[in-house]
Order: C-alpha cells, then structure tokens, then sequence
C-alpha cells in the first residue's frame, strides 16, 4: 500500500515526499494511521489568524495587490496575471509543471519556497479585500484552477459541480499529488481575501468524490486532515467532519471524529468512542442536493480517510447533480449539523 503524501500550505518541487501520516503495523499486516501534529499546528494557526504573527521585514509594497492589479509580473517568471488568466486557461501542461505562479495567485500570510512572491500582511488583505478589480481577477484564477481539477464555479456564493472534463482531469488529479499541496493553499488564500464561504462546498465536492463516488480515492486523507481544518466556522468544519464518518469504512479507523460522551457508543481506534449517529442521519440526506454553502438546512458532503479505510456508495449527492450542479432549493430540513470537536 503507497504512503500517503506530506502535504502542505505550500507548493513543492515536482519529487513528492511522504512522512506526514505515521503508520502502524499490526499483527494482521494491516496499516493503522495517526493524526499528523504539524497539520493539526498548521491549520490551527491558520484558523487563529497566526497567533504571535510577526510581520515581515521587508516593507509592505502591497506586491500582491500589485500583481492583481497586473501592474507587475510574478517573479522569476515576468508574466502578469492577465496573461496567465487569459493564455494558461486549458494548457494543462503549463498549470501542471510550472512551479512558481501558485505562490502570487493565491497569496498566504506565510513563506512559501517561491521566495520572490511576498507574504500577506493584514493591511494588504483589507486594502485586496476592498478593491473590486483584484477581487474580480481572483475569482477567475480559482475559476482557472478549478478548471484544471475538473470542477466548475456555478454561482457568486460558490456552489461547484463536475465539469465537462472531469473524469480526464479526476484521474490525473487522482495521480498527481502535489496538487493537492496546492488546493490546501488554494482554501487558505481564499479565507485571506474575503471568500471563505467558498471553501466548505468546494471541500464537500472532494469528500463526496473521495468518499462516495472512489473517483479521487488518493484524495481521501488529504481531504480529512488538511482541507476540512482549513474552514473557519466551526459548524461547517464539524458538520462536514460528522458526515465522513457516518459513511467511512471501516467506522472504527475514522481517526478524525470526535471523543464520544454517550453511553453505549462503539469503541474505535486507541479507545476512541464514536457517538451513536442518530437514525435521521443513517437514513442519509436528499440524495439529489447540491453542493452548496452549508446552513443549517442543507446537507453535507460525504467525506473519506486513508489507509484501508473505504467509503459507502451513494452518499447524498446524485452523479446527476454532481455533472449538472442542480441546486436543490425548498427541500425540507434534511439533515443538520450535528458537530463534533475539532483538533
């Protein structure tokens, strides 16, 4: 069975590495998987606004800005945004092999290795956050990126569904790693700038992906431990986290569920309790909802894990509406948020 992948806010170099997950063999030569801490400190960070921030030396020039202004080129490259908006969409090639322009589409409060793009500071985000130019060229290098995954933007509030391409662009995405570095960078730079709603449907998609449809089965630990901690609102995160385990195989390797409180919960890894889910969620949710925004009346995606851990079969999101992005509008209170504690 292949390790599963290091991954990181930050783009790497075309090697992939492999440590992130510790495993554990057992007598039966299965393998057992632990949480990752330096995920778990990442992301907390991350959701905290880095605590104990220091900005950087170097004098806030709103390089970023800048950028997206298309007053100056990504270094070391010497193209500017319009270009890559209007030129790299489709030449999937490029998106792939090219190392240096993730780090100035989606611009992160943190070092990445490109060291020529410029880290985020707050000033900087709230003047990004208030400019409607910047803003606009944003949405449309997530649209480009998506594109490259396979998913398409259905509206301004950031519903997606499977594009026309998405079972070439599902296996190579499904093969190809290192972009899933890129998509936890991709979730965090859209908290940054003032799109954090955003992420929970895009996140549902992958889980439903990994998790109930096995197109992106590399997916499935990623999806666990780095893309669900990237959600700020603790409802989404713990709403998306209670519904993975609901359908992830086998229930008592879900490592990323919480304690239970209850009497007469099942056992799960390292004397880990789950709580019993309640009938209304075992009968699972509107099978033809969309990806939407989570609220307290939609459902949420299905998620998955690494290891052996595998997934159930229909979910709640119909392949219909996963092509077609249906949105599901006027459905009854199917299934709320039944939170779980986060790392």
């Amino acid at each position: 069975m292949a390790a599963t992948p290091i991954n990181s806010t930050e783009e790497t170099m075309p090697v992939t590495t492999f440590a992130s997950t510790v495993f554990l063999s057992d007598s039966k030569s299965s393998t057992k998987m632990k949480r990752s801490f330096y995920a778990a400190k990442d992301l907390y960070k991350y959701r905290h606004s880095y605590p104990n921030y220091k900005a950087p030396r170097l004098p806030n020039d709103y390089r970023n800005l800048r950028f997206y202004l298309n007053k100056i080129p990504l270094i070391p490259d010497g193209i500017f945004i319009e270009e890559i908006l209007t030129k790299w969409r489709g030449n999937y090639d490029k998106l792939e092999h090219n190392h240096t322009y993730i780090q100035w589409l989606f611009p992160l409060r943190e070092q990445g290795l490109n060291f020529y793009a410029q880290e985020l500071t707050q000033e900087e985000i709230k003047e990004f956050q208030s400019t409607r130019e910047a803003k606009r060229r944003f949405l449309l290098a997530y649209t480009l990126m998506l594109d490259f995954y396979g998913i398409k933007l259905l509206d301004k509030s950031g519903n997606v569904a499977r594009a026309s391409n998405w079972q070439e662009r599902f296996q190579h995405l499904n093969e190809s790693q290192h972009n899933y570095l890129r998509i936890t960078r991709i979730l965090k730079s859209l908290g940054e700038l003032g799109f954090e709603a955003f992420k929970a449907p895009l996140v549902r998609l992958l889980l439903d992906e990994a998790l109930c449809w096995g197109t992106l089965p590399n997916m499935l630990h990623s999806t666990l431990e780095y893309y669900i901690y990237t959600i700020r609102l603790r409802s989404h995160r713990r709403s998306l986290l209670r519904y993975a385990r609901q359908h992830y195989q086998p229930a008592n390797t879900f490592l990323w569920g919480p304690p239970a409180r209850r009497r007469g919960a099942e056992a799960g890894p390292g004397g880990r309790v789950a709580e019993p889910i309640p009938e209304r969620e075992r009968r699972g949710g509107d099978p033809h909802m969309a990806h939407s925004p989570l609220s307290k009346k939609d459902s949420v995606g299905g998620g998955g894990g690494g290891g052996d851990g595998k997934g159930t079969k229909g979910c709640t999101a119909s392949t219909k509406t996963l092509q077609e992005g249906v949105m599901a509008k006027g459905r009854g209170d199917r299934s709320k948020y039944i939170e779980t504690v986060p790392l």
